[in-house]
């Protein structure tokens, strides 16, 4: 049996989506990816990155995390305008946010129970509904 290429489940997974696997998108997806479901910032994976000596810009980064979430391989979770996690699970699932660290905490999407929704505008369908709880320590 041949052996497999480092990163073969990489190069796979962004073919999969059609981005190309160039070096810097495999380097960051295995920095994504090889930890298990995590929620992260641009900056959070940049340092990791330059942790790691990977080559690569903070804008560099941005491109690759949306492209990586336009593709369906990350979500992104805007908690306030201008601040941004990506998340790893792609799963229905919602999220607490804990305000005083700035962690954010999965939910399973079944623990949230929305008994109705508004219509949407003419034209348009619902996609998805995320619920981000905050949470703060308590006085």
């Amino acid at each position: 049996m041949a052996a497999q290429r480092p990163y073969s489940d990489l190069i796979n997974r962004l073919k999969t989506v059609g981005l190309r696997p160039t070096r810097q998108r495999l380097a960051l997806a295995r920095l994504l990816f090889s930890r298990g479901d995590r929620h992260l910032t641009a900056e959070q994976l940049h340092g990791e990155a330059v942790a790691a000596r990977v080559p690569v810009s903070l804008a560099t980064v941005y491109n690759a995390l949306h492209q990586f979430t336009n593709t369906g391989l990350l979500r992104e979770v805007i908690v306030e305008p201008g601040r941004s996690y990506f998340d790893t699970n792609v799963t229905d699932h919602h999220h607490f946010f804990h305000e005083d660290s700035g962690h954010l905490e999965d939910i399973a999407g079944e623990d949230v129970r929305l008994v109705a929704l508004p219509a949407p505008p003419k034209g348009k369908r619902v996609r998805r509904v995320d619920v981000i709880i905050r949470v703060h320590l308590g006085d």
